[in-house]
């Protein structure tokens, strides 16, 4: 967490904006960004600069609908130690997805923000950076078999996923050869030479 709010810090002083999504390890902060939305929901959002933006897809057999809700100028509610530099709204994502056999799925995401939108114009910046983290969680999982991994206790799981990303990086900067990931990294694990090579970046 406090890795991200150096980024964010970064990024402010380069004169840019910022979505981030919110981990629940992140427990301070998405609480209470979870308790604000609960709260303004409760009371009809009086107080609050609210906007809401529904759009619905169909395809591929499955329905999906997206609710996308933005409370602007919540600094002083959320973060009032200004930690996070230029942190203006937030903004909760709701995706209820139907597929075939009629089962339906919720998941909620949040996120923390320094543009000022209203929810539409936000969900354009937000389904960008969903579609990049699934984009790396699908290579992960396909190349590095993330979800299969049963380690579970204390720290492990993030140290591993840090690992997996410097990995992944390091072998997306190999230029050498047109292979695919897994093809480079079972080379990485039968040549020492070539793995020296990824390492150093040469």
């Amino acid at each position: 967490m406090g890795c991200q709010k150096e980024i964010v810090s970064q990024i402010v002083e380069k004169e840019a904006n910022y979505v981030i999504a919110l981990k629940k390890n992140q427990v301070g902060l998405y609480q209470r960004v979870d308790d604000l939305f609960k709260e303004a929901l409760s009371n009809q959002q009086a107080g609050y600069q609210y906007s809401e933006y529904i759009p619905e897809e169909s395809g591929h057999g499955r329905t999906e609908i997206r609710r996308y809700q933005v409370l602007n100028n919540i600094q002083n509610l959320v973060e009032p130690s200004v930690e996070w530099k230029h942190l203006s709204s937030a903004a909760c994502v709701q995706y209820y997805r139907t597929i075939k056999n009629g089962k339906t799925k919720l998941e909620t995401r949040y996120f923390i923000t320094s543009l000022s939108y209203e929810a539409q114009q936000l969900s354009q910046s937000i389904r960008g950076h969903w579609s990049i983290e699934n984009q790396l969680h699908w290579v992960l999982d396909v190349e590095f078999n993330e979800d299969d991994s049963r380690i579970r206790k204390d720290n492990a799981p993030e140290n591993l996923a840090i690992i997996r990303h410097i990995a992944l990086n390091l072998l997306k900067q190999d230029k050498t050869e047109k292979r695919s990931i897994r093809s480079k990294r079972n080379r990485a694990g039968w040549d020492n030479n070539y793995l020296l090579d990824i390492l150093t970046n040469q």
